[in-house]
């Protein structure tokens, strides 16, 4: 692909550093096998890079159009995709969810003990559209991150998930899924904490309940088609096969480990539930397409998706008394630092770049199971995209890594 570093405003030579990085510290010692990077400024492509290997066991080198697991970047595409429903007059952000899933009317709060001996609590006030796009409504993750890395806490509320059979898995569906979630308890007082969970999958859930259109056909019809974001989707189409990337896991061992091969893989088949929260899979250059929109306050070559005072008030911070989620957070995953960092309708925002570490102080952002990152600064006109395949996602810090060197980068 042809870049531009000047006309985007980086100093020559600077963004180099990316490749020279990532191929001395994870490329040639076998850390990861390939990784594929992507920066546009001022509507400039300033930088791509395909690194390494798409697929080791059949030595097949990364190309440009390689498709990637996208896994949690596929949250602020959902998140988009029910604010353009907030903006057809649908709902209202402090709406509560059981205008739409009736069987959240009765949810309770965990208060404490387990089992038959749980004590639970009426809620200060329903689970509200807002809780839902920014994690503030009690939901969790049952146990399901502990396959991604993080801990098995094995909290009251987690194991009701598993009574009560609340998954995401293959003869699941959106409406039986809510309609679960709707009987377990609650683990905090709606708005009073932040944790990362199964919330995105009900905002799916909730596309498909007010919009009457399957969600996968909704993202299709209303973000895919207009962004022309071509590669991207639930299922991986036959012809594409060959350009699929392979998936890994670092091990105790510290060497990468097969997890999903491609020509085996689940996503060949189209699934019964559509993972709003993590089931897509998709191009660096698609997603550079819907980073772009987002940038631009909405709208990429004519498609407009979003208004920009939408886009604005989805990258603000919407946690309780604009506090970070050093205050708000419980849980121990998450794909951010806490330091410094709010949370709005579907990404997470650095509030203070000093307190978080970070020389960006703009930007928002989020990422994926198998350590993809995207970051949209609109005030520096930026917009990065990083994809590898390598779980568990928190195993280096490849986001914190590439701000250190683009925005160094950047000369006007």
């Amino acid at each position: 692909m042809e870049t531009n570093p000047k006309a985007a405003g980086f100093a020559a030579g600077r963004l180099d550093r990316i490749s020279d990085h990532l191929k001395r510290s994870y490329i040639d010692n076998g850390k990861i096998a390939g990784c594929q990077v992507a920066v546009t400024r001022k509507g400039h492509l300033a930088y791509f890079a395909s690194l390494g290997q798409m697929d080791r066991e059949r030595a097949r080198p990364m190309v440009d159009d390689a498709i990637f697991r996208i896994y949690s970047m596929s949250k602020p595409i959902t998140s988009v995709a029910l604010m353009m429903l907030y903006e057809r007059g649908y709902f209202q952000l402090n709406d509560p969810v059981h205008r739409f899933i009736p069987e959240w009317r009765d949810h309770r709060v965990w208060v404490s003990g387990e089992g038959n001996a749980m004590e639970t609590a009426k809620p200060n006030r329903p689970v509200s559209m807002r809780d839902m796009l920014c994690h503030t409504g009690g939901i969790t993750y049952g146990n399901a991150l502990a396959a991604l890395g993080a801990p098995d806490t094995a909290h009251p509320v987690d194991k009701e998930y598993a009574k009560v059979g609340v998954r995401r898995g293959e003869g699941e569906t959106l409406r039986e899924f809510v309609q679960k979630l709707g009987r377990v308890p609650l683990r905090y007082q709606p708005g009073e904490r932040w944790m990362y969970s199964l919330s995105t999958d009900v905002c799916g859930a909730l596309v498909e309940i007010i919009s009457g259109k399957r969600f996968d056909k909704f993202l299709a019809d209303e973000i895919f088609g207009p962004l022309k974001m071509v590669d991207t989707a639930f299922t991986v189409a036959k012809e594409k096969l060959p350009r699929f990337a392979a998936n890994y896991r670092r091990g105790a061992d510290k060497k990468l480990h097969l997890v999903d091969d491609p020509e085996k893989s689940t996503y060949l088949k189209e699934p019964s539930f559509f993972s709003g929260g993590g089931g897509l899979t998709g191009t660096t250059a698609d997603y550079v397409r819907f980073c772009e929109m987002l940038r631009r306050g909405g709208e990429l070559d004519g498609a407009r998706i979003l208004g920009p005072r939408t886009i604005e008030l989805m990258h603000r911070n919407h946690l309780k008394d604009n506090k970070d989620l050093t205050q708000m957070a419980i849980g121990g995953f998450s794909e951010t630092a806490n330091e410094g960092v709010g949370f709005g309708l579907g990404f997470a925002c650095t509030l203070d770049s000093v307190q978080s570490g970070s020389i960006a102080g703009t930007d928002w952002y989020w990422g994926g199971a198998a350590s993809t990152i995207f970051w949209v600064d609109a005030v520096d006109d930026l917009a990065v995209v990083f994809m590898t395949q390598l779980m568990p996602s928190g195993a280096f810090n490849f986001r914190g890594q590439l701000k250190s060197i683009v925005y160094s980068a950047i000369a006007d």
